[in-house]
């Protein structure tokens, strides 16, 4: 089995999620103790909740995106598929996704609503950030699935569309439309898989980019969903960390983003995209990082925590525990570093 560095570093005890990669920020350090003990009462949440198929019972959770979601709050906590605490579970998402490809490269059982590339985009990005952490013959199945899958958002990206659109990706692979929410998945896929040394041309990702920035408020700082407008109290993280993740970091647009967000970071609770928007922008303000990152983490663990169900759930009532749930588990792990996606230049201006 290949490990991960910093697997490999768990395994032999000289680390640990709680101080791993300069935890020792003070906004961290403030909330450690409470943000570790609600995760850990949410993955014991999620463990309880999983069928021996890998699904849940509750809104979407059969859905390979939902599905995907948990395997990734297990990963971003520190831990990993074939051994050690919760190696089953994550197993198990894993089962669950390889088993679910279609002909056609979708991932997708049939559970997924009208959402299908949502569930698609992240279900490839799970698949990816599993790989080199699975047992040999797992992987092999991992990555000739993951060849399809990633194959299958670049088809989907040519359909052709509109100036406004291109570049971009909607509900179905067929779409010739685009939005945002389903766009900032994909790119995070696509990066993911590039990572990961699959063949995803530069000029895949300079499209998305350039769509993401026609649904920009560059004067507002903000992203809008299918416009620079709309919904983007939940959106703008989202825009913001595929700028971050592109080569755009550190600049006056992204900046102004992030005060953005930080402006506008009460107006997500009680909304239907609550934790969508709170992951999104837990990941934008660490690649941020300074003022931005501790003063959202601040306001984050300090509104959420208290807000945790007995059980370990989080769940508005809108999506049941489950994605609530997980979600919220890898907005608090975010500065863990655990999975690729999360890693940051260190090079940040941590004054800013």
């Amino acid at each position: 089995m290949k490990l991960k560095f910093f697997q490999l570093l768990l395994l032999l005890g000289l680390t640990t999620a709680a101080n791993a990669q300069s935890l020792s920020n003070a906004v961290f350090q403030k909330h450690r103790d409470n943000a570790e003990a609600a995760v850990q009462r949410s993955l014991s949440y999620l463990s309880t909740n999983q069928s021996e198929e890998g699904t849940f019972n509750d809104s979407y959770g059969r859905s390979v995106g939902v599905v995907s979601l948990v395997g990734m709050a297990y990963l971003s906590a520190g831990h990993s598929p074939g051994y050690g605490e919760y190696s089953e579970n994550i197993d198990r998402c894993i089962a669950y996704v390889l088993g679910s490809q279609r002909s056609n490269g979708l991932l997708d059982k049939g559970d997924s609503g009208h959402g299908l590339m949502y569930a698609h985009n992240i279900a490839t990005l799970f698949l990816s950030e599993c790989s080199g952490m699975v047992a040999p013959e797992v992987q092999e199945n991992l990555e000739k699935t993951l060849a399809k899958a990633t194959k299958l958002i670049l088809a989907a990206q040519a359909v052709p569309k509109n100036q406004s659109h291109k570049g971009g990706w909607r509900y179905k692979p067929e779409s010739s439309d685009s939005d945002l929410s389903c766009s900032g998945w994909a790119l995070m896929a696509l990066r993911s898989a590039k990572l990961n040394g699959a063949p995803v041309p530069d000029e895949a990702i300079k499209l998305a980019v350039e769509y993401v920035l026609r649904n920009h408020d560059k004067e507002q700082g903000r992203f809008g969903y299918t416009d620079p407008w709309g919904h983007s109290e939940t959106l703008t993280g989202c825009g913001l960390l595929c700028l971050e993740l592109s080569g755009f970091h550190g600049t006056a647009s992204t900046f102004k983003s992030g005060d953005y967000v930080l402006q506008n970071r009460q107006r997500i609770v009680n909304n239907a995209h609550e934790y969508y928007a709170n992951y999104y922008n837990a990941q934008a303000m660490f690649q941020l990082g300074g003022r931005y990152w501790e003063q959202y983490a601040d306001w984050m663990y300090s509104e959420y925590i208290p807000k945790q169900q007995s059980n370990g759930a989080w769940s508005n009532g809108r999506n049941g525990g489950t994605y609530g749930t997980a979600m919220m588990v890898l907005s608090f792990t975010v500065p863990y570093r655990q999975l690729p996606i999360y890693q940051r230049d260190e090079t940040v201006d941590e004054d800013q």
